[in-house]
């Protein structure tokens, strides 16, 4: 029915990364096309049970779990979840009946896509990782297209119909922010370079470690604003404060501890340089903006995805990537004073960080899922 408003089915989940870009789209679609009716599909475990009914969109819930590094029993279970949750996606796929189901990733992702594909319903994947997740990889021969975030991903969907290089949804305000105006509002001076620290919301030991010997060295060449996760902050502050620096003495320094930034959009705005992770959430914003950035790459991820993400930033001249085993607080004072000196470096970095930027990837995307639906004249 031609007047029909279109139905979406977002399902993808585990970590942030995998809905966030889902939730973007789903922004993007509403922006695009009005009235859009979106369905989000998930695990009650995941990240998503949480995060996507506080983005106010409809949440329903099936069962699964991932099948890589299982014990033999393990398996059995999962291949049981794979089953019931199959059965429920494919009640749920029935009952919205979705016009095209959107996948970001997770596994999660299985039993709806393939409820997808059994109820005759075009299926969009979108890969955020320059190495993409087994799911998506065992899915692409279900999906009208599959979305990737650069170019090199693509030979790794050699079996799907069609590829495309749409970069990662990031929200329309990581590109809003003024600097000068985003620092005032982080409590930082306006006229200082700032080093923005952060590894998410969950942290990491090994970064905030070396942020907190690097900031009890001694002088610093620049404003710090540290984002330690909530897990980490109360046994950050406790070692600076160990060392003399409380909390009166580091605002005096530049530097601001926090255990999360709601506003990422402000940091990202206030940067001068960069410190952290390489997911791919990271990297979409960081391009987006334009961030020089150095990247250590979590050695925790499954197929080491963090350091092929960081690979293609470094390659472009927009990164240095750091070896996680090779981080410590005298090698990052090092590594953040080299890069500080050289302005000349870090604007060539900014440009080729912009370069890989997709700011309209979620319009890229949305546009995507209205032509795999048939209404690509709307």
């Amino acid at each position: 029915m031609a007047d029909e408003r279109l139905r979406v089915m977002l399902t993808g989940g585990g970590t942030g990364g995998h809905v966030y870009p889902a939730l973007a789209v789903a922004s993007e679609l509403r922006r695009l096309l009005g009235d859009v009716e979106c369905l989000y599909v998930g695990t009650r475990e995941g990240l998503e049970a949480r995060i996507v009914p506080a983005a106010g969109l409809p949440f329903r819930s099936v069962r699964a779990r991932g099948f890589l590094r299982k014990r033999p029993l393990e398996l059995v279970w999962a291949g049981l979840d794979l089953i019931r949750g199959y059965r429920t996606a494919v009640a749920l796929v029935r009952a919205f009946r979705p016009h095209v189901v959107l996948g970001t990733g997770g596994y999660v992702m299985v039993p709806v896509v393939l409820a997808a594909a059994r109820c005759r319903v075009p299926v969009v994947l979108h890969e955020q990782n320059a190495l993409p997740g087994v799911a998506n990889r065992w899915l692409s021969r279900y999906a009208e297209v599959v979305a990737v975030p650069f170019a090199e991903g693509r030979a790794a969907f050699a079996r799907a119909r069609r590829v495309e290089v749409t970069g990662n949804p990031t929200r329309p305000e990581i590109l809003a922010a003024a600097a000068a105006p985003a620092r005032r509002q982080l409590g930082l001076a306006p006229d200082r370079p700032v080093v923005l620290i952060t590894s998410g919301s969950r942290g990491a030991r090994s970064v905030n470690q070396a942020a907190v010997d690097w900031i009890r060295g001694g002088d610093l060449p620049a404003q710090v604003l540290l984002s330690t996760g909530h897990a980490y902050h109360a046994g950050v502050i406790r070692s600076l404060d160990d060392a003399g620096l409380d909390a009166d003495t580091l605002a005096a320094r530049g530097v601001r501890v926090v255990p999360y930034l709601d506003r990422m959009d402000l940091a990202l705005a206030a940067a001068t340089l960069a410190v952290g992770r390489a997911g791919a959430l990271t990297i979409a914003e960081l391009t987006a903006r334009g961030v020089p950035a150095l990247l250590v790459p979590s050695p925790n991820v499954t197929h080491d995805h963090q350091r092929r993400n960081a690979e293609v930033l470094q390659r472009a001249g927009a990164a240095v990537l750091l070896p996680d085993a090779e981080l410590s607080g005298d090698r990052l004072g090092r590594e953040v004073a080299a890069l500080l000196a050289d302005e000349a470096r870090l604007r060539r970095m900014a440009e080729a960080a912009r370069s890989l930027g997709r700011p309209d990837a979620g319009r890229r995307l949305a546009a995507l899922l209205v032509e795999a639906a048939g209404r690509g004249d709307r």
